[in-house]
């Protein structure tokens, strides 16, 4: 069997989790410990982000003439990606968090919907809370009006019904 039909698997697989991806982070992981490989498998895994090591050409030949073409340019030394379909910062929040503790955990660079951001570009988004964690703060910051509003209302009844009481 040639090398290229071999090859040809694992480049379906990578495209495989490429399609539909809303952000891929490309990543060094030399120098990190197993312990400390295992930590972070398992925490990317807990947010619905899948995290493989692949070869450079193998990457390369994947994400030739898609939206994730711009990361070739990083392709050098050991890579992996860390790819979510579901929400755009969580491989960068999850990384940047990680490479606090792990200094030898390098990020790249990454595509986030589609656009091309350096390793400092990468860090600027991982500070972005998840999608949740927004609807969240603007319904928490919708209701606190309205709650206020309901509760100065009930005081007034309270104070009006206290009111005729005292008439009576």
């Amino acid at each position: 069997m040639a090398k290229v039909e071999l090859k040809q698997p694992i480049i379906e697989e990578i495209k495989g989790h490429l399609d539909g991806a809303q952000s891929v982070v490309l990543v060094d992981h030399r120098g990190l410990t197993v312990e400390q490989d295992t930590r972070l498998r398992k925490e990317l895994r807990e947010a619905g982000v899948v995290y493989k090591v692949y070869k450079n050409t193998m990457i390369r030949f994947a994400i030739d003439g898609t939206e994730f073409d711009s990361l070739k340019n990083d392709l050098e030394g050991p890579s992996a990606l860390a790819i979510s379909a579901t929400d755009a910062t969580a491989p960068a929040r999850i990384l940047a968090k990680f490479a606090k503790e792990a200094e030898a955990l390098e990020i790249k660079s990454g595509v986030v919907e589609g656009t091309y951001y350096d390793k400092d570009g990468i860090k600027a988004i991982s500070s972005i809370p998840s999608r949740e964690e927004l609807l969240a703060k603007f319904l928490g910051s919708i209701q606190s009006p309205i709650t206020n509003f309901a509760r100065v209302l009930k005081q007034i009844a309270e104070q009006q019904d206290g009111g005729a009481a005292a008439e009576a």
